[in-house]
């Protein structure tokens, strides 16, 4: 082996050490690579650097020491390239879904107005068979369903009633207000829930009202 030769590969040595080093580093600190993958990556481009300088070295035997130096510098670039691989991006944290809603208060019942007082109701008939309300006169379909609706289903609530009750049920009638006293609910559901019958109530049975 020629005295250039060994020279060679004395400079090819060196150079490779130092691209490894700078490569190792540069991978690790700048790439953010581990240690292991890291030292992969730089043994893989000094061995590069190393063939490329050992060719350009076989084939430049007569070349001018400029042309040399400047295979390591292209190198150095190349080889300063290869870590420039962006780490993998952080996946974005789940956001986190908002509460739901508290749900709102019941309304508080509206209060009573003076001098009334809700009478007492039921949440269904008797024995599931409500009185036919419509004998009572002032009482139609709707009405009687409206009653139905309120708690009221005998002719013995109504005829319960008192003063401050009737006003209540004549002021929570919609469409219907003052019906209860205009038309004397109360007396005549007293006789209806005794099993008696009025005039308008003999009326009904006879089909001749609805």
């Amino acid at each position: 082996m020629s005295r250039h030769t060994q020279g060679s590969l004395a400079i090819v040595g060196a150079i490779a050490a130092g691209i490894f080093l700078v490569a190792l580093v540069a991978l690790m600190v700048i790439g953010g690579f581990t240690f292991s993958p890291a030292l992969f990556l730089a043994l893989l481009v000094s061995l590069l650097a190393t063939i490329v300088l050992y060719l350009g070295f076989g084939a430049g035997a007569t070349a001018s020491p400029n042309s040399a130096g400047t295979a390591p510098t292209v190198t150095s670039k190349a080889s300063a390239a290869a870590p420039a691989a962006d780490p993998e991006p952080t996946p974005d944290p789940e956001p986190t879904p908002d509460p739901e809603p508290a749900a709102a208060p019941d309304p508080a019942p509206a209060a009573e107005s003076a001098g009334q007082a809700k009478p007492a109701t039921m949440d269904g008939p008797e024995g599931g068979q409500a009185d036919d309300l419509k004998k009572i006169k002032g009482v139609g379909p709707k009405l009687e369903e409206m009653l139905h609706g309120m708690g009221f289903y005998h002719f013995h609530q109504i005829a319960s009633w008192g003063p401050s009750e009737v006003a209540w049920v004549d002021d929570n009638l919609e469409g219907f207000k003052g019906r209860v006293s205009r038309d004397d609910w109360v007396e005549q559901a007293k006789l209806l829930a005794s099993g008696g019958d009025t005039e308008f109530s003999k009326k009904v049975d006879e089909g001749d009202v609805y």
